[in-house]
């Protein structure tokens, strides 16, 4: 009974937000994280193939993206998951509330955080602190205690033992998780343990980087992009997640961070610190109204699909250790 009442209300609230009708689609639709983009398409291949079901439309617009339009609304013009390689943030739920959302969270398993260069480049052994320097907008200066414009040009002037080789790093955009967790987990982090600055400071200072100069260069959404131009030169790296490396090793390497380099080992067991957790999240109120969304749920989270032998885990996605 309860469940009926919940798709009946879910019913009204379509009809309230101006869909033609409840059942005006009868596929899922799914935005958000292009780094949980290629494990969401597998699944909704087999998903398809079933022949009970047609196979979800997938958008790849940004964890950022992704959440905004699945907060917008209850209606069959928003859509009913979103992937997305960090944790919704709080701002974000309370967008949701506001418009009567009620996400369902997943953890579907982890993923690193890459710094690659082509297969036939400089072998880069960095470490966070060096990162930071290299595509900060602002670095800390020890000896004077303050934020300074970064002037480094060069991979050497960080660090004499690095390659005397110009800097250059491809990074995703703002809308990206991949980005959000860049900044996180190797910016301000460096900046709290490194320099000791309190999580708000760090926050405000270290989360800016590098605009002029060519240092820092920002892409699209598309990490098979930034693997192309890997390729077509090998003196520049790109920020990635680690299923594009894992399923690119004839075209791509990583560069080892803090001594570690990234494999599902080493990922999985924590020792490879630049990692991040992957979820899709799901509109509760479309639930029992837009046909199939329970089972594509069951499907995904399957041992067949993210369980240490799952066809997940072939593509790079690291399982959640149980």
């Amino acid at each position: 009974m309860k469940t009926k009442l919940v798709s009946a209300f879910a019913v009204v609230l379509f009809m309230m937000t101006g869909a033609n009708s409840a059942v005006a689609r009868d596929q899922i639709s799914i935005v958000g994280s292009s780094t949980v983009f290629p494990f969401a398409t597998t699944v909704a291949e087999k998903f398809g193939q079933s022949h009970k079901w047609k196979s979800p439309v997938i958008e790849s617009t940004g964890s950022g993206g992704g959440i905004k339009m699945f907060c917008a609304g209850i209606g069959t013009n928003t859509p009913d998951i979103t992937n997305a390689s960090r944790a919704i943030k709080e701002k974000e739920v309370a967008m949701c509330a506001e418009n009567n959302i009620t996400p369902i969270e997943y953890l579907i398993g982890y993923d690193g955080i890459t710094i690659s260069n082509a297969k036939d480049g400089v072998d880069y052994k960095l470490t966070k602190e060096e990162i930071y320097k290299a595509v900060a907008e602002k670095v800390w200066n020890v000896e004077h205690k303050m934020f300074m414009d970064n002037e480094y040009t060069h991979w050497n002037q960080i660090n004499p033992a690095l390659p005397n080789k110009k800097i250059d790093i491809m990074i995703p955009p703002t809308t990206s998780g991949t980005r959000d967790a860049f900044v996180e987990l190797i910016m301000h982090d460096v900046c709290r343990k490194v320099y000791g600055m309190e999580k708000k400071v760090a926050k405000k200072n270290c989360t800016s980087v590098r605009t002029k100069g060519m240092y820092v260069v920002q892409m699209t959404e598309n990490d098979n992009l930034i693997i192309e131009k890997l390729v077509d030169d090998k003196d520049r790296l790109g920020v990635f997640g680690f299923s594009f490396l894992d399923q690119n090793p004839d075209k791509v390497k990583a560069a080892i961070v803090d001594g570690v380099y990234p494999t599902a080992d080493t990922i999985a067991d924590g020792s490879y610190k630049v990692s991040r957790p992957l979820f899709f999240y799901v509109k509760k109120e479309h639930i029992g109204v837009i046909p199939g969304i329970e089972e594509y749920v069951k499907l995904f989270m399957s041992d067949n699909m993210i369980g240490k032998d799952g066809v997940l885990f072939e593509q790079g996605l690291i399982p959640v250790q149980k």
